[in-house]
């Protein structure tokens, strides 16, 4: 206990130097804080974009043929519509949902409330192969299809906006574009995508109803698709399945063998999953950085305890002279290194919660603090005490004690 004091009474004698001597220390812990924050933040947001798009999705969306080096306008030659959606459905067994959309832009209307929002057209199994869940009603049927039903399902954003209280938007009728439409369901919330849009700021009609009454307008274009997304009930099935769906698209749609398909299919669970492993490899390699910022932390302690073991040799030879053995000096000078470097971690962690804090709101998603990244870091904080210390405070309890108190 008496070391300890002592070992205390001397860092508070040169406070100034002694958080000066830690500012390596600072630096290097609240990047390794916040790096960690960071990464595991960005894991969870994609696990939740993942878990809000839905699982094992490919993404269908026709594209234009290329010949003589001229390209047509994407999707002009080769449209996909419901009839491709039900075959794909009906032909390729590991397809569990085949969600067919179409999307458009225009103001909502509601007594004298008005919102300018994302129109979506789908079938009946669009909510399954999103995962998507109705908090409120119920979702419409391949009957308000076949009858184009003026009927619509709200997001939460829209609910806010138009009405006084998202319970009370049931039942309602609102006007798109003059058209009428009954609210029969309000989504369960989504939060942003990938891209940072609000996936909530969105209304979606049976994709009949959307065609030929709201965004296409157009009884010829009824049953248009822009894009489809399936499920697939096996992730080790993507591959086959996309291959299969591409072989089928190309077959129906009768594009000759030597032209480009005018189809693209997208992974979108392996983008997100390829964008998870990129954020984990990215915070590792800040890590390292953050690491390296320690280590010359550390080396900097170790630079000022030498620089104290030789100022205070006079008092190291009179510490001995009135019974101190080397150990004694060994574990007042170890204990120092170690309650610098331990000062610098104190610090460093109370900065990196509060940057932790300014990102969060910055960044708009979560980032998250783990316990056990805390105490890595004060443990390997010690040990760079340990280690970098050792050799000052071994070197002071070698000196002679006759030639320590004749040193000026």
């Amino acid at each position: 206990m008496t070391t300890l004091i002592t070992a205390l009474t001397s860092l508070r004698t040169h406070l100034l130097r002694s958080i000066l001597t830690t500012l390596g220390i600072i630096i290097g812990i609240s990047a390794v804080v916040i790096m960690f924050a960071l990464g595991e933040g960005a894991q969870r947001e994609v696990e939740k974009q993942i878990e809000s798009h839905g699982t094992n999705l490919l993404m269908v969306r026709a594209g234009a043929i290329r010949s003589g080096g001229a390209s047509s306008a994407a999707g002009a030659t080769n449209r996909l519509s419901m009839s491709d959606v039900t075959q794909i459905k009906a032909e390729i067994p590991e397809v569990i949902a085949a969600g067919a959309n179409v999307q458009g832009q225009a103001q909502v209307v509601f007594g004298n409330q008005n919102w300018n929002t994302s129109i979506q057209g789908t079938n009946a199994d669009y909510l399954t192969a999103s995962n998507w869940e109705i908090s409120q009603g119920r979702a419409f049927t391949d009957e308000d299809l076949r009858r184009n039903a003026k009927v619509a399902l709200i997001g939460t954003t829209v609910a806010k906006e138009l009405f006084d209280h998202p319970d009370y938007a049931m039942d309602e009728v609102i006007r798109i574009n003059k058209v009428p439409l009954r609210i029969i369901g309000i989504l369960d919330e989504k939060g942003q995508d990938i891209r940072g849009q609000d996936q909530d700021d969105l209304i979606i009609l049976p994709l009949t109803t959307a065609n030929r009454r709201v965004i296409g307008r157009n009884d010829n274009n009824a049953n248009r698709v822009s894009r489809i997304t399936l499920s697939v009930e096996d992730e080790k099935d993507m591959d086959i399945v996309a291959e299969e769906v591409e072989r089928l698209l190309l077959q129906k749609h009768r594009v000759a063998s030597h032209l480009p398909s005018p189809f693209t299919i997208m992974n979108l669970t392996a983008m997100l999953q390829t964008r998870a492993e990129a954020n984990k490899v990215f915070s590792l390699l800040l890590s390292g950085v953050a690491g390296v910022s320690l280590l010359v932390g550390g080396i900097g302690v170790m630079n000022i305890m030498l620089v104290s073991v030789t100022e205070r040799t006079r008092e190291i030879g009179l510490r001995m002279a009135v019974g101190a053995k080397p150990k004694h000096i060994l574990t007042q000078f170890l204990i120092e290194s170690v309650v610098l470097c331990l000062l610098g971690a104190f610090i460093g962690i109370v900065l990196s919660l509060l940057a932790v804090l300014v990102l969060q709101h910055g960044l708009g998603w979560q980032m998250v603090v783990s316990p056990m990244i805390i105490l890595v870091s004060i443990t390997a904080t010690a040990m760079i005490g340990v280690g970098f210390g050792f050799y000052p405070a071994y070197k002071a309890s070698q000196l002679d004690p006759i030639e320590a108190l004749r040193h000026e």
